[in-house]
């Protein structure tokens, strides 16, 4: 029976020969993660064994992965308390995979974990955030699930009921023009796809493009499939995934690289000539109302965001220091910068990104999810216009309801940080 990456890897974790679309199936879970919210899993998986007397112990230790990256540091008591209640588990339940809030581990979940070799080709990837699916850049099933269905996974090492998914076929060629990036890339998928389109599908990367682009660059694609909608996105393992994990993850163990069948069956393909593309950004208040940069240009904003799990790696910010590099940030204009690690962070800062975007004007802050999801850090006021590099924006996303938020490529928005509106990197502010 021919399969796509998803079957394939699916079969393998509930040890069968192959699977169907439509089966419902009960996978083996390679490494289950969660950020702060782990509090909310700790109430679950604790309630489980409420009247058992048997001792709350999670099934493997070792496959469970927490990072602190939402509120860090704690913003208020009330999260400094759940933080603490967290260490505590943690220490008591021998869980190794841990990134406190430190200078020589800690940042983003959705960049620990490909960063620290936690990822692996063919495996099975649960985490409680949506943005989850980032890890399927690494040719791993990766999806997001709730605090239940994980206190549920540390209890039994197993995702329930989960229905086995078509997949989508995306395959991209050519070569991106100027300032083009795998940001405007998937901009533009979700946008002709829509942020339904591929609701409970995976989204499966193909091509030349594909095949040339980096591990940043695939990272960002398919942590952005969600808001298409989709369960996961992913790209089947090759020699990008192998230098990855070997030269900078540093795994040195022996990597399954699935790939789909020649003739797997595919529920759509999407072509697209990568030389086509423009610079794109998405405007409020949903992140399938992508448009050409030139059609927005122009337009006001107050707070420039650089960072995130999406564009918060090494390349965004050398781009990001290379166009701000000797300028400055327009007057009435804050820019804040979020890298996605502080391995990042450093050796941004060896290299002098951090330096030239500080002398810029822009300010640097602590690795984490910052202003991205609105909670801490960062908060827009009434009227304001963000444009950041994230990947929501929805109505409040970032903290206040009656402002918008625009997303972008760090190109755009290291481009706007000069100007104060919006510009094409490659016509405005050069």
């Amino acid at each position: 029976m021919s399969m796509t990456v998803v079957q394939k890897i699916l079969a393998r974790a509930t040890g069968q020969a192959s699977v169907n679309v439509g089966d419902v199936v009960e996978p083996a879970v390679d490494l289950a993660m969660s950020h702060e919210n782990a509090a909310l899993v700790i109430n679950q998986f604790t309630e489980i064994y409420q009247g058992t007397g048997l001792p709350s112990r999670v099934w493997d230790p070792s496959k469970i992965a927490i990072v602190f990256d939402h509120r860090v540091p704690a913003e208020t008591s009330k999260t400094a308390t759940n933080q603490k209640k967290v260490r505590e588990f943690i220490q008591a339940q021998g869980i190794t995979k841990f990134h406190d809030i430190r200078g020589d581990e800690g940042g983003i979940c959705h960049q620990i974990l490909p960063e620290n070799g936690y990822v692996r080709p063919g495996a099975v990837v649960v985490g409680t955030d949506s943005h989850t699916t980032s890890h399927g850049a690494l040719g791993a099933f990766a999806f997001g699930v709730g605090a239940t269905e994980m206190a549920s996974i540390w209890t039994l090492g197993t995702v329930l009921n989960v229905e086995v998914p078509g997949t989508i076929k995306v395959v991209v060629n050519g070569e991106f023009a100027s300032f083009v990036s795998p940001k405007d890339l998937i901009l533009h998928l979700i946008g002709k796809l829509s942020a339904e389109g591929a609701n409970f599908k995976v989204i499966e990367f193909h091509g030349e493009t594909i095949r040339k682009m980096s591990t940043s660059g695939r990272l960002v694609l398919c942590n952005m499939a969600v808001e298409a909608g989709a369960t996961s996105g992913i790209v089947p393992a090759d020699e990008e995934t192998r230098r990855y994990l070997r030269e900078e993850a540093g795994v040195g163990e022996s990597l399954d690289m699935v790939s789909p069948d020649p003739d797997a069956e595919y529920e759509r393909v999407i072509e697209i000539d990568a030389s086509q593309l423009v610079v794109t950004v998405a405007c409020p208040h949903t992140v399938d109302n992508v448009r050409p940069v030139l059609s927005v240009q122009g337009t006001a904003v107050h707070q420039i965001v650089i960072g995130s799990c999406t564009n918060g790696r090494l390349d965004d910010l050398a781009i990001a220091a290379k166009i701000l590099k000797g300028r400055e940030v327009a007057k009435g204009v804050r820019m804040l910068i979020f890298p996605a690690s502080w391995r990042i962070y450093k050796e941004s800062l060896a290299r002098g990104y951090l330096t030239d975007l500080i002398d810029a004007g822009a300010v640097v802050m602590n690795p984490g999810c910052g202003c991205c999801l609105g909670v801490h850090q960062g908060a827009l006021a009434d009227g304001d216009v963000a444009l950041s590099t994230t990947n929501r924006n929805f109505v409040g996303r970032m903290g206040n309801p009656k402002s918008e938020v625009y997303l972008c490529s760090p190109a755009v928005a290291a481009a706007s940080a000069i100007t104060g509106v919006i510009t094409d990197p490659g016509k405005g502010a050069n």
